[in-house]
């Protein structure tokens, strides 16, 4: 198996920024091509980052770039969205489930509108665009669904902590397992990846600066998941990977990895869902 995307199509929710956008630029620099799927196309009032000005850097990398205006709430988008690209580049060869939307508030603070989104992004979403793909992801030669989602850990505390972001975010862990069964017949492989330390997205940065300079460069993500994409889907379908992990069955050293930190010494606690050490920087950030 070549350990390059060049050629392939990959369809990437939640591009125009952050995790999403750096996956989508990993991939271009091989020579992909990149459906860059969002709703951001003019500039957000706090968060920089749109879909036109990604797919430009996509193409500066060498990658061939679809900008697709989609809103994750609309089937009607949704089904439009995998039509045109299919349309652009004939097929779609891998599906990165990275759109997700958060709060970190318990039962009492939660509005319906709050629950509303959590569900209609993260498991309504996940799941249809998903499905939405599936007829041309079954006729790839090595076809991957990835979806960004962290193992389930079942300790009570991320429960009472923010109940309503866990229950949506597991819905997502709960697609990768269900998928790598439900799919190993069509030789499709379903995979989570997580990072295991905050990254350093522009959110993170605007409302958690603190926690900022803690945090690993995003590429880590994109990193690990251009590794995963480039596995022989049997090999990798049902497991979840933290990036750090990945990128050590890549093959690179702990001091490679190293590299990924913004600060030469400050570190962010372990990510959402994973147990962690409470020596590390307490993280209180929307960036995991």
């Amino acid at each position: 198996m070549k350990s390059s995307l060049k050629g392939k199509t990959i369809f990437v929710t939640g591009a125009s920024r952050g995790i999403g956008a750096e996956i989508a630029k990993r991939a271009a620099s091989d020579g992909a091509n990149v459906v860059l799927a969002a709703k951001t196309i003019e500039p957000h009032q706090k968060l920089p980052g749109t879909l036109p000005e990604i797919a430009a850097e996509c193409e500066k990398l060498g990658g061939q770039a679809l900008v697709v205006r989609m809103d994750l709430r609309d089937i009607s988008q949704i089904q439009a969205a995998a039509e045109a690209a299919v349309e652009a580049f004939g097929g779609i060869d891998a599906l990165v489930n990275n759109a997700s939307v958060q709060t970190f508030t318990k039962t009492a603070d939660t509005t319906a509108k709050q629950f509303d989104l959590l569900f209609d992004i993260n498991a309504r979403g996940t799941f249809f665009i998903t499905q939405a793909c599936l007829p041309h992801l079954k006729r790839s030669l090595n076809p991957h669904i990835l979806t960004i989602a962290s193992p389930i850990n079942m300790d009570p505390r991320w429960f009472a902590e923010r109940l309503p972001r866990t229950i949506s975010k597991y819905a997502m862990s709960m697609m990768v397992c269900g998928w790598a069964e439900e799919l190993k017949v069509d030789g499709i492989a379903s995979t989570g990846l997580w990072p295991r330390h905050a990254v350093a997205t522009m959110a993170v940065k605007v409302f958690s600066p603190a926690t900022y300079e803690g945090c690993r460069d995003p590429k880590i993500m994109a990193d690990a998941a251009h590794w995963i994409l480039t596995q022989p889907a049997i090999n990798v379908t049902g497991r979840f990977f933290l990036d750090d992990e990945a990128l050590s069955e890549k093959g690179l050293s702990q001091s490679e990895i190293d590299n990924y930190w913004l600060h030469p010494t400050k570190r962010s606690r372990t990510s959402s869902f994973l147990d962690y050490d409470e020596r590390l920087t307490p993280l209180g950030s929307p960036g995991s």
